[in-house]
């Protein structure tokens, strides 16, 4: 009898443990970090109620809760909160409840707040990812054939670099035939790549920023005529965790975040975009109240490096598939106002090409160099492309394997150095680059 009454005290227990992990369906991700406050991410399998825990790795008796949301099936279930009792330069632990249960991990789940430097000491170095391209495999709904993904254990080669952030350039996910002309669709895919198992631990403990490109927005190649870019823009703003969206107020994902002394400008090349196949206007893809933004934003930062993320490449010579160079106007219009307005220090990250390369244009020796750095691809096919009509590559940077970018900002405050390394599936440098800030300064008089 006593046997038996342990026996079943032992499977309650198990029951009870095990009962929020049966809730979880993805994540948890944290999302953007500020000085004050976090974004905190779940998504669960049904209707739950969440939370989170947190506390300050230094003082774990300290816990601090955020406020309990229940999850809804229109909202995919997926819970998006705030630590905001945090301070700055601090690095937290916290925990995940789903119907006052803790869910447990077998790895880190951390975030950390940003460091209150300026006026007290140089800015911290920052190391952040880069990457592009990532599709999961569901083969009831792929193409026949060959699986167009693979190698997901980059994710885990990402993870064990330990990047403060990673920023995500565009076909983060790919929508097929069966998901764009649905809400539910979009849900269903945006959740199947999103609960990827090799996935899970970047997920937990890097915080993580996010633009589009096509396959995350519709169809191949879709424009600003895709009949669902409202839902678009309502799904993938509830599946990331940027700080903000929109913020040209004119129903797309432009956006802009910090870290340390860095600023980031994140664009949409899809929402505002010309139908590819209407030339009877002036062809846009960025449309005219994103650039004037893009330029005004530009002439306030103080930074050294300015990261423009556009889901296109931008610097090239090559007018190819759906790079910048193919809305030429356009694209030499931003570079005019950059120059005009002497803007120093642009770096574009961009992705979509399924192949790598780092892209210079300098127009005389009056200007400081534009870089530009395709990542390209995390898990899509990948092909060796060799950009024979690109006049600004860097040839000793073209890769044509799974690969993804890590990105370290170093330095004295007036003395930043950017470093690009570029990394295979296996965690395995292919090729680094340093660039001074000072290098991307006009010459001074």
């Amino acid at each position: 009898m006593i046997k038996k009454l342990l026996y079943a005290v032992i499977l309650f227990c198990i029951s009870f443990m095990s009962f929020g992990q049966d809730l979880l369906q993805s994540g948890p991700m944290v999302g953007y970090s500020t000085m004050k406050e976090a974004l905190l991410w779940v998504q669960t399998t049904k209707a739950a109620e969440v939370h989170f825990v947190y506390f300050d790795k230094a003082n774990p008796k300290k816990r601090f809760k955020t406020e309990k949301y229940t999850t809804e099936k229109k909202y995919g279930y997926v819970a998006r909160l705030i630590a905001d009792e945090i301070s700055p330069g601090k690095k937290y632990t916290y925990e995940v409840y789903i119907d006052g249960r803790k869910v447990k991990r077998d790895y880190p789940m951390e975030f950390q707040s940003q460091t209150l430097w300026q006026w007290r000491t140089d800015p911290p170095e920052v190391n952040f990812a880069v990457g592009s391209c990532n599709y999961v495999n569901e083969p009831e709904f792929d193409r026949p054939g060959k699986p167009y993904g693979s190698e997901y254990e980059i994710f885990q080669s990402i993870h064990s670099k330990r990047p403060d952030f990673m920023l995500w350039l565009g076909d983060n996910t790919y929508l097929r035939e069966i998901d764009w002309n649905s809400r539910t669709g979009f849900l269903h895919r945006y959740t199947h790549t999103r609960s990827l198992p090799e996935l899970q631990p970047l997920l937990a403990s890097t915080h993580h920023y996010a633009i589009w490109d096509d396959h995350d927005y519709g169809p191949n190649d879709s424009d600003g005529s895709y009949w669902l870019k409202k839902t678009a823009s309502e799904v993938f703003k509830l599946f990331w965790g940027n700080p903000n969206y929109d913020v040209i107020d004119k129903g797309g994902i432009t956006g802009f975040f910090q870290w340390a002394d860095l600023d980031f400008f994140l664009l949409d090349n899809r929402y505002y975009r010309t139908a590819n196949n209407n030339h009877t206007v002036e062809r846009q893809m960025l449309g005219k109240d994103q650039i004037d933004w893009l330029i005004n934003t530009l002439s306030s930062s103080r930074a050294p490096f300015k990261f423009i993320a556009i889901g296109s490449q931008f610097i090239s010579s090559e007018a190819m598939y759906e790079n910048n160079a193919t809305y030429q106007n356009e694209r030499n219009y931003v570079i005019q106002k950059i120059r005009e307005a002497k803007i120093e220090g642009v770096v574009f990250l961009d992705g979509d090409r399924h192949h790598t390369v780092l892209s210079k244009i300098q127009e005389n020796d009056r200007v400081p160099p534009i870089y530009d750095l395709t990542c390209s691809s995390l898990t899509a096919g990948a092909h060796a492309s060799k950009e024979e009509s690109n006049v600004y590559k860097l040839e000793e940077t073209l890769v044509g394997q799974h690969n993804f970018g890590m990105l370290k900002v170093s330095g004295p405050r007036k003395e930043r150095v950017l470093t690009i390394q570029i990394v295979d599936k296996d965690g395995k440098e292919l090729w680094t680059k340093n660039i001074k800030a000072n290098d991307l300064k006009y010459k001074r008089r």
